[in-house]
């Protein structure tokens, strides 16, 4: 069986703070992945946080390079986070950090807010 495209994977992760949501989409030349949270996402750089920071969203990036692309949530984890909405360093999150401690404190802020 051949892998076809465009595809989408969705999938539950686990951390300390809880529960998240790992996303991958791929297409032909093109692919972008993100964790998303209750309180934001931590996603790659296709997001653009100036749009995200109008609307109030907490949103980290980090960037991958043609090289090494960041293909899978799993590959967030160990990025590091480049920029940030203000809603998301309200939060915390700072760039130079990892994409795990940018999910953990959006996943700690959710569990404050309950």
């Amino acid at each position: 069986m051949t892998n076809r495209l465009p595809r989408t994977i969705t999938q539950s992760m686990q951390f300390k703070h809880g529960c998240a949501t790992g996303m991958s989409h791929r297409w032909k030349d093109g692919q972008y992945c993100s964790i998303m949270t209750a309180a934001g996402i931590v996603g790659c750089g296709i997001y653009d946080l100036s749009t995200a920071s109008e609307f109030g969203q907490a949103i980290a990036i980090a960037k991958g390079t043609p090289q090494h692309p960041l293909t899978d949530p799993e590959d967030l984890l160990d990025a590091s986070i480049i920029a940030a909405t203000p809603q998301a360093t309200a939060l915390g999150i700072q760039p130079g950090m990892s994409g795990r401690e940018a999910v953990e404190l959006m996943l700690a802020a959710d569990a404050d807010a309950t």
